[in-house]
């Protein structure tokens, strides 16, 4: 996104430079994305508040409407079920050297963060620690992992259903700030959105086919990252 904004930047990969990530935290910031100008910062995936950092005129996209938000995550969420399904258990503990990731914890992770959409919503608080977690020993393998992907999305369906409208006006304490419950759903759905990219090419290097195409029309209108790292 800055580099679309013609605004010249340092990438800084904190895994590889620690000091940066001890430097990130002086500044408030617990963990990456960030964008740091001096001694001010912005944490988390934030392009209103980037723009106002660095001085460059932004205008946002309109956000769809949540019951289009829904829809798509649900499709993105398939996908992803349908892929990881296919994972290998010998597989599983492979990580690309794009990130300390292994297979076995991204796949649990695209569900977990769209689980944390509802949990948020129920208990009005997001803290960090729920994007961290782990995939649990007995999801030994790709099919494990995409059962209980079929329950996070039977839990999530059935959220939506007995959400009223203004549901999505309520504000959620967000770790990395105040979200509406329409803001934090259109993260949810592009987040979710990049995991599935990142696992349909780390299959690709695998040798393992994906049962269909990347859904590349549910990520329409979504605010998607340019870069897939």
């Amino acid at each position: 996104m800055l580099s679309s904004w013609g605004v010249e930047f340092d990438p800084v990969d904190v895994q590889a430079e620690p000091a940066a990530l001890a430097e990130l935290a002086r500044l408030g910031v617990p963990r990456v994305p960030a964008v740091a100008v001096g001694d001010r910062a912005v944490h988390g995936w934030n392009p209103t508040a980037y723009a106002a950092l660095l001085g460059v005129a932004y205008a946002p996209a309109v956000k769809l409407a949540p019951g289009a938000l829904a829809q798509r995550l649900d499709r993105i969420l398939a996908a992803a079920q349908e892929l990881v399904r296919l994972i290998p258990a010998e597989r599983m503990d492979w990580t690309p050297p794009e990130r300390n990731r292994p297979l076995r914890d991204l796949g649990f992770h695209v569900f977990r963060l769209s689980l944390a959409f509802v949990d948020a919503m129920d208990t009005g608080a997001l803290p960090e620690g729920w994007f961290q977690e782990k995939a649990p020993a007995e999801l030994g393998d790709g099919a494990a992992v995409a059962r209980y992907g079929a329950l996070v999305r039977a839990r999530i369906e059935g959220w939506f259903d007995g959400a009223a409208p203004r549901e999505f006006e309520r504000v959620v304490q967000v770790y990395y700030g105040p979200q509406s419950g329409h803001e934090l759903l259109e993260r949810t759905a592009w987040h979710a959105a990049q995991h599935l990219r990142q696992l349909y090419v780390l299959a690709e290097r695998l040798g393992i086919a994906p049962p269909a195409p990347l859904p590349v029309d549910a990520f329409a209108g979504l605010p998607l990252p340019d870069a897939l790292w």
